[in-house]
Order: C-alpha cells, then sequence, then structure tokens
C-alpha cells in the first residue's frame, strides 16, 4: 500500500494537482512508518531468537550497488567491511540484521521527514525531496527483500519444535508503538489558528 500511495502521489504531482498529491504523500509516510516499524521489531525478534540457536545462515554483505541512496549505499558500505573483519559467521549474521534495522530506521526517518516537509507545503526545493522520496523509497524496498531473504534463511534453520514459538512471538510485535514513536521523533507544529 506504501507504494501504492507513493506512486499516486507521484502521478497526482506530474498532473499538477499539488494539493492532492501533499495529501497523498502523507498517508504514504504514515503506512511506510507503520511497516518500518514491524520490520524492525521483527528483525529485533529475529535476532533474540538467533541468539539461542547453534546452526545460523550464512549471509552475504548488503550491496552498495543495490542502494540508490547515501545513507543506505553507506551502510551497506560499512556492512561490506564489517563481514570481512568479522570471522564468526554468527557475528556476520547478527551485524547484517542490526545494519538492516538501523538502515531502515534512518530511510524512514528520513522518509518521513520529507514527506512532512512536501505535505506542509514548507519544502524549500519540492522537486529534489520528490526525487529524495522515490530514492528513499526504492532504499527501503530494497532493505525490506534483504530482510525477506534473511528471514526465510533464519524459518530454515530453525528447528521446527520452535516455530510455533517464533511465530507467535512475530504476531504480538512488542515495541511497535514505541519504534513507531521513535521513527516519528521530532517537533510537532501546532495545529493551532491565529
Amino acid at each position: 500500500m506504501t507504494s501504492v500511495a507513493l506512486d499516486g502521489a507521484l502521478s497526482l504531482r506530474s498532473r499538477g494537482e499539488l494539493v492532492c498529491a501533499r495529501q497523498q504523500v502523507f498517508i504514504s509516510a504514515d503506512l511506510l512508518v507503520r511497516l518500518a516499524a514491524t520490520l524492525v521489531v521483527a528483525c529485533g525478534a529475529v535476532s533474540n531468537r538467533g541468539r539461542h540457536l547453534d546452526n545460523l545462515p550464512l549471509v552475504k554483505p548488503l550491496n552498495t550497488e543495490f542502494f540508490r541512496g547515501e545513507t543506505a549505499q553507506n551502510a551497506a558500505h560499512w556492512n561490506g567491511l564489517l563481514h570481512h573483519v568479522l570471522f564468526a559467521e554468527r557475528s556476520r549474521f547478527f551485524q547484517k540484521l542490526r545494519i538492516l534495522s538501523d538502515t531502515v530506521e534512518r530511510v524512514v526517518r528520513e522518509f518521513d521527514e520529507t514527506a512532512q516537509e512536501l505535505s506542509q507545503g514548507l519544502a524549500i526545493h519540492p522537486a529534489n525531496c520528490w526525487k529524495e522520496l522515490d530514492c528513499l523509497h526504492y532504499d527501503f524496498n530494497t532493505c525490506l527483500c534483504e530482510s525477506e531473504i534473511i528471514l526465510k534463511s533464519f524459518l530454515r534453520a530453525l528447528p521446527t519444535e520452535q516455530l510455533v514459538a517464533f511465530a507467535s512471538e512475530l504476531d504480538s510485535l512488542p515495541g511497535e508503538d514505541r519504534v513507531r514513536r521513535r521513527l516519528r521523533a521530532r517537533p510537532q507544529m501546532s495545529r493551532a489558528t491565529a
């Protein structure tokens, strides 16, 4: 839905319907924050459950070429460096999860801030902001795909008797609201009228 909302906002903008585009981009940011909070908490659940496993899946480092924006490319670069420094495969697994989670948070925070500027009509260079949103959304989707690969690999390594317990952990996902607030942590403008 996030992608649909952003595509709708970009289409409205290209047709010159700026008010509707700004409303739509606000919706896409809200949806992205919700999805990101779930993803961050899920990465935490995989990490917590993984600490009790002996046989974790092997991971490859993030590829900088798969990302467009500076934030995500820097994270992928650091992940690549750490991947070669860390000799234990366990450490590589947890490091990649942590970097993915941190990158999702940073990318979504940037997306939300830019979307807020656009939706409130405060953007100094709106054309650049729209391009940045597209780039940030692309990087978020890349992180989502990487997380999906890790989750699938993790599920294959998880002993069958632990699947039900892990599924219930994922269903409850404690801390989602806290992460959502952290992603949106910035001074709020008053809605009071003069």
